[in-house]
């Protein structure tokens, strides 16, 4: 089995800001279109167009409708739609390097990124059974195992301008819900915003330590508050007319 580090230099990771994210699926396209044509081998997918599409993506995005506790405060707290991007952690103590038969899966000293050397996989899925999280995907095509890579090949690659030394979904999100940095260093930006906001593992009770972190969504307003809108929703006039009022005159006749 493969051994982790005793410590890494540096804890390079996401924080993702589930109060800002929109689902839009931009760091989905993003990773899977760097990934394909850049790093390892290629993200492949099978039967795209058909009536089973599947494929390998090292990025999902989840939707949940959640229905925050009632408080005090706000004892009738409105339902809200919560996007919930889902990668690999990098975890510190990470269980899919040490079930590694191979050696194939490995934690770099560095930077703490949790990596697969797609030479040596075998493609047994012990990694995919032991990340209780989900992130890692068997590539039908390749046979490999497959996970985000924080976009190695970007964040040191001397040839890229500066600004796109990040990893792709960082790059692309339009929200600016992803940020990117050195989570083992308090004065980063990462560790300041992780503190000033609250972040939080995900799955702590699994002893794992993920290095990436996740804000919290902030509580909407309450349902009651939303009756303050009615008046605004109502028709403009109770008959349309000019062209609109016409063509809805013909489709009536229909």
């Amino acid at each position: 089995m493969t051994t982790l580090p005793a410590q890494t230099d540096r804890k390079l990771g996401l924080v993702i800001d589930l109060d800002t994210c929109v689902g839009c699926h931009a760091c989905v396209v993003a990773c899977k279109g760097w990934n394909t044509e850049n790093y390892g081998a290629p993200l492949s997918d099978q039967d795209p167009y058909g009536d089973d599409p599947r494929g390998t993506f090292l990025n999902r995005v989840h939707s949940y409708e959640v229905q925050p506790l009632a408080t005090s405060d706000m004892p009738h707290p409105a339902a809200q739609l919560v996007h919930f991007p889902k990668s690999c952690l990098h975890c510190e103590d990470a269980p899919c390097v040490t079930v590694c038969p191979t050696g194939a899966s490995y934690k770099r000293v560095e930077d703490g990124i949790v990596l697969v050397n797609e030479a040596d996989c075998i493609g047994c899925g012990l990694c995919a059974w032991a990340c209780p999280y989900g992130a890692r995907e068997m590539d039908e095509a390749e046979g490999v195992m497959k996970k985000c890579t924080l976009c190695v090949d970007r964040i040191y690659n001397d040839n890229l301008p500066e600004v796109d030394r990040t990893p792709a979904c960082v790059r692309t999100c339009p929200a600016g819900a992803r940020h990117f940095g050195d989570l083992g260093d308090p004065d980063s930006d990462v560790s300041r915003l992780v503190a000033e906001r609250g972040g939080m593992d995900l799955m702590p009770e699994q002893g794992t330590k993920p290095v990436n972190q996740y804000l919290p969504p902030r509580m909407r307003d309450e349902m009651d508050q939303v009756d303050v809108l009615a008046p605004f929703l109502d028709p403009v006039a109770e008959d349309a007319g000019g062209f609109i009022g016409w063509l809805d005159k013909a489709l009536e006749r229909i």
